[in-house]
């Protein structure tokens, strides 16, 4: 398990609050390399995402118990995807208050009885008593929420335009220093998760979308991007670089899917075998870049959009 702090940030700035300080909890490949961040004010935790599994969740409340004497109160759910709401079963049995956007609430139940079925009846990883119970989130905002800290700081929640990794997506704001919480919007010098946002039982990947939402970020935040996998960066950079990991990745699915059996792409019992290929392909193509298992686990979304 790994556990990384992230530095502090502090300034002040005239009728605002000092700013506090942001940490990491990132899990081991059981979880995906999932990054949950967790804001400590000086008197409260804010948290962002749970986790894909509950022990991962009570791993981190552990964590932070260690690193500071602040109250967990809230966590911030960024977009309807197992690793962000998992774990929120345990959290909620400890107290802590769940916000997310009142999409993402929506879009959660479906997500959930989708991956249900892939992980207990397809990869068969689960029983139906020990995949994570589902747990709604207790409030819900639209478009725009900002939560006041007993501090005095706030952090402002938007509910971005365009989907993104996820069929919608939130990007949580330390107002303070303007770093901005993604989520799997981001996966800076990492490969990313290609599945594309659960639907209606399929999986729907968007790129266009995702580069999209990505054009939002400028305008929310001047600090650091943080996102769900990957390395933190400047607002520029961070959309550059997954603005044309986007781009290239479609190019290299897009001429795959092309030289392929269309047949052996639609038939999962040989499928399988070609996603295993694209992952090498990536991890070869972009060794710079780390967790190409990733695209093992999410391209299937890409290429299944493609055959259509």
């Amino acid at each position: 398990m790994k556990h990384a702090i992230t530095a502090a940030l502090f300034f002040a700035t005239t009728g605002m609050a000092q700013a506090g300080t942001l940490y990491t909890y990132t899990s081991d490949t059981s979880g995906f390399d999932t990054h949950t961040y967790y804001y400590d004010d000086g008197q409260e935790v804010t948290v962002f995402d749970t986790q894909f599994l509950p022990s991962l969740t009570a791993d981190m409340l552990a964590k932070i118990k260690e690193t500071t004497r602040s109250p967990v109160t809230r966590v911030v759910v960024t977009h309807p995807n197992p690793d962000k709401f998992n774990g929120l079963s345990v959290l909620h049995a400890a107290g802590v208050e769940s916000i997310a956007s009142a999409a993402t609430q929506a879009a959660m139940p479906g997500v959930n009885a989708y991956k249900r079925h892939f992980w207990i009846n397809v990869a068969g990883a689960f029983t139906p008593q020990s995949y994570p119970q589902f747990q709604p989130v207790k409030t819900t905002f639209t478009d725009r929420s900002v939560l006041k800290l007993r501090s005095g700081e706030t952090i402002t929640l938007f509910e971005l335009k365009h989907a993104g990794v996820a069929s919608t997506q939130t990007v949580a704001r330390i107002d303070n220093t303007g770093d901005l919480i993604v989520g799997d919007l981001v996966h800076y010098k990492a490969h990313a998760w290609l599945e594309g946002g659960i639907v209606d039982g399929t999986a729907r990947p968007d790129l266009a979308a995702w580069r999209a939402a990505l054009e939002e970020l400028p305008a929310l935040g001047t600090g650091k991007v943080y996102g769900g996998r990957g390395e933190a960066g400047g607002v520029a950079e961070v959309v550059a670089f997954q603005t044309e990991y986007l781009t290239w990745a479609d190019r290299e699915v897009t001429a795959y899917v092309a030289s392929a059996p269309a047949a052996a792409l639609a038939d999962p019992a040989q499928a399988s075998a070609h996603y295993a290929t694209l992952q090498k392909h990536f991890a070869a193509a972009r060794p710079e870049l780390g967790l190409s298992y990733l695209v093992g686990y999410g391209v299937y979304g890409l290429v299944n959009a493609k055959l259509k």
